[in-house]
């Protein structure tokens, strides 16, 4: 049996992995995770008691991370500052986790010979024009253009300087936007479902000509285990479903399916530095690992995470209120 330390395992992407990875192998997992606003402990209920540990402690925290990197198979890496508009008003928090933090993990890897998986983004390659046909592959170059995303790229390029110096066995995965069950309702998809389960429009940046490249967080880890398993120490893959859709095909299709008119949103003042388009080439992943997405259908991934903000509301509800002051602080 594998032992995996999964680092953000209390968050949205590193949760909707745990239960991934308990329901489809037979690997023990420890979750190490600060539990800042954006953790939440709901989210691994109902785990497997013999085979799941959560410890509550800082990546940062080099004492901490050593002595459980020690006892690891393979180190997750999902934990990170991750929010752009947060990184616009507040970077600092964004520089200690997204970069110390994951120097202090290579470090312990490095130290332990433990095999490491970095989970990184596409917002690290900039954004292409709306009428671009090119998408980003494992050789486009980083042009990231947020605090997030530079700090984000940064760590991916800490993680390279790694295994070339050091002979970190690592690999690397950039994904591109990510949805389904418990993401904070900060985030665009859940804000706009709780927004229409509340009675209330939901809000669309500008005028909703910004394209992300969807992907179901189930597609997500099912990815990053077949990386763990099949991947080829010192590559990078991308992790893409062939997703994209604008912020305003999407908001229109959530509220087609939550049974209102399609034009039953409010437009409010756009992000500052808003990436245009994000575009994913998963190939290289799909030819060399033999990986596919369930939820290759946009529209089928959105009625089930409709249906699972609908089925628990009891999760979401605390962070709704704040969350909702806070946009209104900001006019949007």
């Amino acid at each position: 049996m594998q032992k995996l330390l999964v680092t953000g395992g209390a968050g949205f992407i590193g949760s909707n992995f745990v239960h991934y990875a308990l329901e489809s192998t037979d690997y023990s997992i420890t979750v190490l995770d600060k539990l800042t606003y954006a953790g939440n402990l709901e989210s691994l209920k109902g785990l497997p008691e013999d085979r799941f540990t959560f410890v509550k402690g800082d990546i940062c925290d080099a004492e901490l991370v050593d002595r459980l990197v020690a006892d690891t198979d393979v180190v997750v890496h999902f934990a990170a500052e991750s929010h752009n508009d947060n990184s616009l008003h507040d970077p600092r928090p964004f520089l200690d986790t997204n970069i110390i933090g994951t120097y202090t993990l290579i470090e312990a890897a490095r130290k332990h010979d433990t095999r490491y998986h970095h989970i990184s983004t596409d917002e690290v390659y900039g954004d292409l024009e709306l009428d671009d046909p090119q998408r980003f592959t494992e050789s486009t170059p980083y042009n990231p253009s947020s605090p997030y995303s530079s700090t984000k790229a940064g760590s991916d390029l800490l993680v390279r300087a790694w295994v070339r110096s050091f002979g970190l066995r690592a690999t690397i995965s950039n994904c591109s936007n990510n949805y389904g069950p418990y993401q904070h309702v900060e985030k665009f998809i859940p804000r706009q479902i709780t927004n229409v389960i509340d009675g209330v429009r939901p809000k669309l940046y500008g005028a909703g000509e910004n394209v992300r490249d969807w992907i179901h967080a189930t597609d997500h880890s099912s990815a990053v285990l077949a990386i763990i398993e099949k991947g080829e120490i010192g590559q990078t893959y991308l992790i893409g479903a062939d997703g994209e859709k604008n912020n305003k095909d999407v908001v229109e299709l959530i509220l087609k399916h939550m049974g209102l008119p399609a034009d039953s949103y409010d437009q409010v003042i756009d992000r500052p530095g808003h990436d245009l388009r994000y575009a994913i080439d998963s190939s290289r992943l799909r030819r060399e690992l033999g990986w596919s997405p369930r939820f290759s259908d946009f529209e089928q991934g959105i009625e089930d995470t409709i249906a699972w903000y609908r089925e628990n509301e009891a999760w979401w509800r605390p962070q709704k209120d704040a969350t909702e002051a806070k946009y209104k602080e900001q006019g949007q």
